[in-house]
């Protein structure tokens, strides 16, 4: 079989099982199966698979069609300017996190020189995105699973950023090392009781402690807003990612911290999204 006849078949198994991408999902995966772009793919769908591809190729389209996620079984995820390597330990870049790069950048854009300090850093694609634009900058990023710090390494390599960046497993309220122009994090909000209802893709493969907020939503977002305190320059900028409806109590909070809520900010599809403030 060729190259065209061999999506075909795929895109009818994956459309079959309800996947709206399903076109598009049926070419990145035999990108990865041939290890061509989809531009090659398509130029050159007439030529002759080999059995080994086939199979491997069905493997694919078979997880893909239990709603395994793109993302995981390509190992990689398209985040900003950059690719970024990704595995089910660490959570999905999402589109909408890009937001808090555009904000740090309009924030620093005279500045040079700052230390910033991710917290969750998962795969790096939030801070190491920023390190890439601002060349003067350092990072420091901290996770509490080794497994999501070895996964950023590949990145950090990847992206030649270890001369200004450093790495701690740490959970944050044990953290203190350092002080910090810039903080920022995109940590767990989702209601516990509320995962369920995620898409499959989500709530199926995605690690659950990259999603669980506790029971409102909140747990990791106090912890983060409480501890950052602690290192967090006079002054200095605190940039988190949000729910839509969180906005209000999340408020409420970083005032009860001695912060000043700059700014709002809404995401693709118009909701809160990301909230800056800065330390009294």
């Amino acid at each position: 079989m060729n190259i065209i006849d061999v999506i075909k078949t795929g895109n009818n198994l994956l459309k079959k099982k309800g996947i709206k991408s399903y076109q598009l999902d049926s070419e990145i995966l035999m990108t990865k199966v041939l290890k061509k772009n989809r531009i090659d793919i398509i130029l050159n769908s007439n030529t002759k698979l080999s059995d080994r591809e086939i199979v491997i190729y069905n493997n694919l389209i078979e997880e893909r069609s239990k709603r395994k996620p793109i993302a995981y079984l390509i190992g990689k995820k398209e985040f900003w300017k950059h690719e970024f390597s990704v595995t089910k330990d660490v959570l999905i870049p999402r589109p909408d996190t890009e937001i808090i790069i555009e904000q740090t950048l309009k924030l620093t854009k005279n500045k040079r020189g700052l230390k910033i300090l991710d917290i969750g850093t998962g795969s790096g694609c939030i801070l190491l995105s920023i390190l890439k634009e601002k060349k003067s900058f350092y990072g420091t990023g901290i996770d509490i699973c080794r497994k999501n710090l070895n996964i950023c390494k590949i990145n950090i390599k990847k992206l030649e950023l270890k001369n200004r960046i450093k790495l701690f497993k740490s959970d944050i309220d044990n953290f203190n090392y350092g002080k910090y122009d810039l903080v920022i994090s995109n940590p767990p909000y989702i209601k516990k009781f509320n995962l369920k209802y995620l898409e499959k893709d989500v709530y199926s493969y995605e690690p659950r402690s990259a999603l669980d907020g506790g029971l409102d939503g909140l747990f990791w977002i106090r912890k983060v807003i409480f501890n950052s305190s602690k290192f967090i320059k006079t002054n200095g900028i605190l940039i988190l990612e949000i729910a839509f409806d969180q906005t209000d109590k999340v408020k409420q909070i970083l005032r009860k911290n001695n912060y000043y809520v700059k700014d709002v900010v809404k995401d693709l599809a118009k909701n809160n999204r990301c909230i800056i403030s800065t330390k009294k």
